[in-house]
């Protein structure tokens, strides 16, 4: 029987449901045809761009000469704090309304996830579905508040102060620290950044079309691959013989590795070990239905990028809390107190290229690898579902076995999985040892950056895909 749709903008017309689009430019011209796609698209670019405006405003207690100073400087903490605002939508070098970004609300993140493993309170609302998730992101919200007036209390007074980034007329003359009222003013400002950004990613969620925290780290890795192109350029412009050249080799070996990642990246994140069920018969009147084969696909890398972004940002803290105290500890303690001593070692220790950092950062990757994927993959429920549906793997007992089986399943492609990862966080500090490349290109052009992009660029199409889909278009992917 022939439907007739009930409005005129009801879907696409018969025609453009026989001739899919081919080519990607006229499947893009489709995108911005679907008025509810093109509104998401529409909201969240606008979202994004809001994100990047609000990098650009200073706070009002910035002395412009002495941050701009700061910034053209190179290593130490100017350095670090680039490293550390990669992974967190942050600009930590700047002091603007969202120097924060969305750090705080990840660690407030990270904190009731593992709470949630040991509070037997947290883990009743982790089982409560989508009532108990509402409830633990309240909590992490109030959590968020609490970490931003902290870190910005710190950030403002041991940052802004101790370099000199204050402008005279808000300090007191006699210590040079932010007056109270002004340090308050700026506290506040950067937590309601922090807050708005969070909010940002909600409506994201909401409203427009990808995962909104993602998307704004995403956004902020993009905003600084074009000042690493144009470092690469630089070193790749100098001759031969002078120190910090780059040679068509190491160009090339370079872009081998940006390939390789992203190839990797995308195979990966495709990767599923399908694992084969059978359905039980069952008669309805006169008919047979069911005992037909299907998979059931489990993904390779169950955890995505959320391991590298909880381990990073957990190294986070041990960086920025032994810089300052390592130059404090330099200038002011006596040379042979054993203290100072090792406070500077601990410091050392704590470096990007040093051997115990990316020890510390590989096994955090693989930790929260299975953390991640416990939380999220949960065999029992999964084995209990496939017995409600009539559903088993050949083999195998429904119930206990088949959780134990699947659960063992899962633990070895986690495995292979967070080796992967591990493989992918390491590469930014090889490129740097062998090829000699400055920190933010192999930062941006080879490891953890531009495997956060392309995951989150390769989920948002996999999102646009479902909805031509759902319309009966060729997705982008096909």
């Amino acid at each position: 029987m022939l439907r007739t749709p009930c409005a005129p903008h009801a879907g696409p017309s018969a025609a453009a449901r026989r001739w899919p689009p081919a080519d990607m430019f006229e499947k893009l011209r489709v995108i911005w045809q679907i008025p509810e796609l093109r509104r998401k698209i529409g909201l969240t670019l606008l979202m994004l761009a809001i994100y990047r405006i609000g990098f650009q405003i200073s706070l009002p207690v910035v002395d412009a000469d002495a941050l701009a100073e700061f910034q053209g400087s190179s290593g130490g903490l100017n350095s670090l704090l680039k490293q550390v605002a990669v992974l967190s939508a942050a600009q930590l070098n700047n002091l603007t309304i969202f120097g924060l970004g969305i750090m705080p609300y990840i660690s407030a993140s990270i904190i009731f996830q593992l709470l949630g493993s040991v509070i037997p309170q947290l883990e009743a609302l982790q089982k409560e579905g989508e009532a108990g998730r509402k409830k633990i992101n309240e909590y992490t919200r109030y959590a968020t508040v609490v970490l931003c007036l902290i870190q910005s209390a710190f950030f403002v007074q041991s940052f802004g102060a101790s370099q000199g980034l204050i402008a005279a007329e808000f300090t007191y003359p006699e210590t040079g620290a932010l007056t109270w009222g002004w340090f308050i003013v700026s506290v506040l400002t950067m937590t309601a950044g922090t807050i708005f950004l969070m909010w940002l990613g909600e409506q994201i969620d909401e409203y427009g079309i990808g995962n909104g925290i993602s998307l704004l780290i995403m956004a902020g890795i993009l905003a600084q691959m074009p000042a690493a192109g144009y470092t690469l350029y630089e070193q790749s412009s100098m001759t031969l013989g002078d120190t910090g050249g780059l040679d068509p080799p190491k160009l090339l070996m370079l872009a081998a590795m940006f390939l390789a990642v992203v190839i990797g990246t995308v195979y990966i994140t495709l990767g599923q070990r399908r694992i084969t069920m059978q359905s039980a018969k069952h008669q309805r009147g006169r008919r047979v239905m069911g005992g037909g084969k299907s998979y059931l696909p489990l993904k390779v890398n169950q955890a995505g990028v959320m391991p590298i972004i909880f381990a990073s940002s957990l190294l986070m803290f041990p960086a920025l809390a032994l810089q300052p105290l390592a130059q404090m500890a330099t200038q002011s303690w006596d040379e042979g107190a054993w203290a100072r001593s090792f406070v500077i070692g601990l410091n050392e220790a704590f470096q990007r290229d040093t051997f115990i950092y990316n020890l510390v950062f590989l096994a955090l990757i693989y930790f929260f690898c299975y953390f991640w994927t416990a939380i999220t993959f949960n065999p029992k429920d999964m084995a209990d579902n496939l017995k409600n549906y009539g559903s088993f793997i050949p083999g195998y007992r429904p119930g206990k076995r088949t959780a134990d089986y699947l659960e063992k399943v899962m633990f070895r492609i986690t495995y292979v999985g967070a080796g992967f990862l591990a493989l992918i966080a390491i590469i930014p500090t090889l490129i740097v040892m062998w090829l000699n490349v400055d920190w933010t290109v192999a930062m941006f052009y080879g490891g953890t950056s531009l495997l956060i992009a392309v995951s989150v660029a390769f989920d948002l199409v996999q999102k646009i895909d479902s909805h031509l889909v759902m319309r009966n278009y060729t997705g982008l992917l096909d």
